[in-house]
């Protein structure tokens, strides 16, 4: 699959769907308290996701069972909610979630603290969070892909933290998934140069300790091979012949 440059019109469908998904998001990250358990998140998701006439994109998507992804401490992403797993005080939980509207996706995560965390904890997810910010710096008309990738790397490295390799961002559409693949990692190769109307879904996906990860035996949560911390942050951009557009942020949520 190449990768599109969407229409005005497609824009415009684009930054609706990215909107409804940052209001599920703002309203996800009210409802994080010690003892909620990670099915009960999941099905407020659904619930809200639905209520905006929208589709969980996530849900049964080559078979996954659940409509938000809910990782906790290790877990890296893809985690399956469960009413038997409970958050508790100073735990981190990264929420991944993304909807259909009018046939158009989002997608964006984000990782909370639970209560009081470690001091470690909560820088682990400020970097993390501004990796982002430090790669779309260089999310625009002329740059090349990798661009991106570099700066999130050269942000987080220098915190001495392992950038998950396994998994990558992507180009985001009428599919959840397009061109191009969107690493966090240094890359040798420019890439493809940017364009306006291209939407991507950059996603640093950090650990506290190596790089590594692996995947349960329920084939969805990747987790870190060490145990570690793993944070998580996306949002999906547009490329403008400006600035780039974060699409999945409300107008007051520029640093969320």
């Amino acid at each position: 699959m190449a990768v599109t440059i969407k229409s005005e019109r497609e824009i415009e469908l684009m930054r609706e769907s990215c909107k409804i998904l940052a209001e599920v998001h703002l309203k996800l990250g009210e409802a994080i308290k010690p003892g909620i358990s990670t099915w009960e998140i999941d099905h407020l998701g659904e619930n809200l996701i639905r209520s905006y006439g929208c589709v969980p994109n996530f849900l049964n998507y080559n078979g996954y069972p659940a409509s938000i992804c809910v990782s906790v401490n290790d877990e890296v992403v893809h985690g399956i909610p469960s009413k038997e797993r409970i958050l508790m005080e100073g735990d981190i939980v990264s929420l991944d979630a993304g909807l259909i509207y009018k046939g158009y996706h989002s997608d964006a995560a984000r990782t909370y603290p639970v209560g009081r965390v470690s001091a470690q904890a909560a820088k682990l997810i400020e970097v993390t969070k501004q990796s982002f910010f430090e790669g779309i710096k260089y999310a625009r008309a002329g740059c090349h892909l990798h661009d991106i990738s570099n700066a999130i790397d050269a942000y987080c490295s220098q915190y001495g933290y392992g950038i998950v390799r396994d998994l990558v961002g992507h180009g985001i559409g009428t599919h959840l998934h397009e061109e191009p693949q969107i690493p966090n990692f240094r890359q040798w190769r420019k890439g493809i140069r940017l364009r306006p109307g291209m939407t991507l879904a950059i996603e640093p996906m950090i650990n506290m300790g190596s790089c590594y990860v692996e995947w349960l035996d329920d084939d969805w949560t990747v987790v870190t091979e060490d145990g570690s911390l793993s944070a998580h942050y996306e949002n999906t951009v547009l490329i403008t012949e400006g600035d780039p557009e974060i699409l999945t942020l409300l107008p007051d949520q520029t640093l969320i």
